[in-house]
């Protein structure tokens, strides 16, 4: 008999109240399920105590594993930021490599700006007309000695 593609199940019957608790995996082919065979030796059997503690240690390296995504995307967005050359920066897309290497992340936001120019940080610079202004530009001579002379 070949075994084509194995399946792993779980029995979770409980023993006989003499015995332990076990978790019962079996590996069965297509060909088992099918027609009832009886199975030949390809069961192992595990404490239940163990089989619960490695599932609640595999979810806690899957939550780890989440929460360490998510801040490597939030320093992405972070290092991006510090450059001060996009407006936005998540406009840049999340690339491990960017985190490791600082040239990878220089010129993936060159290669950016070159395809998507509109995305470049504005600066505003000069007098743009708002904010404290004088009253009179000119310059009044007779009106500064007014005032020196009180």
């Amino acid at each position: 008999m070949t075994e084509q593609n194995t399946e792993t199940t779980e029995d979770t019957a409980p023993e006989a109240a003499d015995g332990p608790e076990t978790t019962e995996l079996t590996t069965e082919t297509p060909e088992d399920t099918q027609t009832g065979d009886e199975q030949s030796g390809n069961t192992e059997t595990f404490p239940r105590t163990y089989v619960e503690k490695l599932r609640r240690e595999n979810a806690g390296y899957r939550e780890r594993a989440a929460d360490r995504d998510q801040l490597a995307e939030r320093l992405h967005t972070v290092l991006v930021d510090a450059t001060g050359r996009l407006a936005d920066p998540t406009d840049l897309r999340f690339d491990a490599d960017h985190l490791r290497d600082a040239d990878a992340l220089t010129t993936a936001i060159d290669e950016l700006l070159a395809r998507k120019p509109h995305l470049a940080s504005r600066r505003v610079s000069g007098d743009v007309g708002q904010g404290h202004t004088r009253a009179n530009d000119t310059v009044d001579l007779a009106g500064l000695l007014r005032d020196r002379a009180r």
